[in-house]
């Protein structure tokens, strides 16, 4: 398993939209955690956007994984990017 840095960009004028779905969106979230696999996430302060770390096979597989959030499937994500990432030291570095 590799560690992923997962940056939404939050499309303009979706905040009604992921209010009413944000139920959903953590109930989906909520499914990586009780796996394992998503060890942190959470929205940037300034509302644009958010971060999620999760752990995975590959970046294809996590990224037809990301397609099923339902923020993605009602097109409340303008912009996505996966990094692969190496945490050395601090709560994460076990993962890599």
């Amino acid at each position: 398993m590799s560690v992923f840095a997962v940056e939404y960009v939050y499309a303009p004028d979706s905040e009604a939209g992921r209010d009413e779905h944000r139920p959903a969106h953590r109930a989906w979230l909520g499914s990586f955690v009780d796996q394992g696999r998503l060890l942190a996430s959470g929205p940037y302060a300034d509302g644009t956007g958010a971060l999620l770390i999760f752990t995975a096979e590959s970046e294809n597989s996590l990224l037809d994984e990301l397609k099923q959030d339902p923020f993605n499937l009602n097109n409340f994500v303008s912009g996505l990017k996966t990094t692969e990432w190496a945490p050395v030291t601090g709560a994460f570095a076990d993962y890599a």
